[in-house]
């Protein structure tokens, strides 16, 4: 479901190192993370292999909740500001992110440790370079992608990505030999090098830096063959998407996760729209080729997508 959503929800991802999706295990995804559990979500999407996404402990809160996170192969992992307490939990986080690697399994990493809606990579945190150095002394052959990712907006439907995947980090390419905290030192200089060029710097309000980033022209011809099922694109999804926007925006507009949270309830509920639809005008109608819906409705929503302002006022 989250690999059709994720083509209608971004009009356009640019790679680098593509090959790279196909990669085996162990291996470890250090990215950074402008938006919410959104950057886990379209990663996963784009890796052969399934993914294991390290994310914020303090989600991980009742025991059935705790049940339901990690099935959908999250790990939880906490921060000071979680409570000094809950620290020890990350060594068993740890362990579980060995076991994986043992079996050739992916776990994905925020490098910088938490979310940030901008253009800019902030200071590395330790746990990235933790989590491998400690696999390489277990004797784990583990290799680390760094990742770069960057949205066109962070409060727009329609995203254009540009996802960098850099050269594998392995254990020969960090200095060892000095301490355990100059292991952390370097690998974080490592991983710095290459995500550093990976992140756009964008300043807040800097709407020319970030057409001329992200801004793609769209032809004529286009425009005018994508123009009508683009409105009709409009009218069909409206009585859905707009009470989802409005709650959403109630609620977390402010919040770093509001586009990542829009992402998934559309997920979880367009499904259910798409065949309430489609069964009311097969009610009134008794036409079958009206099941025909099913298909011609998403191609509307995708053709509004192509066509709808890119950008955000920056």
């Amino acid at each position: 479901m989250a690999r059709l959503a994720i083509k209608l929800y971004c009009r356009k991802i640019f790679f680098t190192n593509k090959a790279l999706f196909h990669s085996k295990g162990p291996l470890l995804l250090a990215v950074n993370h402008p938006n919410s559990f959104l950057d886990a979500i379209i990663l996963c999407t784009l890796f052969d292999q399934p993914v294991y996404s390290l994310a914020r402990g303090d989600a991980f809160k009742g025991k059935w909740i705790s049940k339901i996170l990690y099935a959908f192969k999250l790990l939880p992992v906490y921060r000071v500001s979680e409570g000094v307490e809950n620290l020890e939990e990350n060594y068993k986080t740890f362990d579980l992110c060995k076991e994986i690697f043992k079996k050739n399994g992916v776990v994905l990493i925020f490098s910088e440790g938490r979310c940030i809606n901008e253009w800019h990579l902030r200071p590395l945190k330790k746990g990235t370079a933790r989590l491998a150095i400690s696999s390489w002394e277990d004797g784990i052959p583990l290799k680390v992608l760094p990742v770069g990712i960057n949205y066109s907006s962070f409060r727009k439907m329609g995203k254009n990505l540009h996802l960098f995947l850099g050269n594998l980090i392995s254990s020969t390419d960090i200095v060892s030999d000095n301490g355990h905290g100059r292991s952390i030192q370097s690998f974080n200089a490592k991983l710095l090098q290459q995500l550093q060029p990976f992140v756009f710097e964008i300043a807040p309000g800097d709407a020319a830096a970030l057409k001329k980033q992200f801004f793609i022209p769209q032809p004529v011809l286009k425009k005018i063959l994508l123009f009508i099922p683009s409105v009709a694109g409009w009218l069909l999804h409206a009585p859905l998407f707009i009470p989802v926007k409005s709650w959403v925006k109630k609620m977390s507009y402010d919040s770093d996760h509001y586009d990542s949270i829009i992402v998934a309830m559309l997920l979880l509920i367009y499904p259910a729209y798409l065949l309430l639809v489609t069964g009311i005008v097969l009610v009134f109608t008794h036409q079958l080729w009206y099941l025909l819906l099913l298909l011609v409705m998403p191609f509307t929503a995708w053709a509004h997508i192509q066509l709808k302002q890119q950008l955000d006022a920056a």
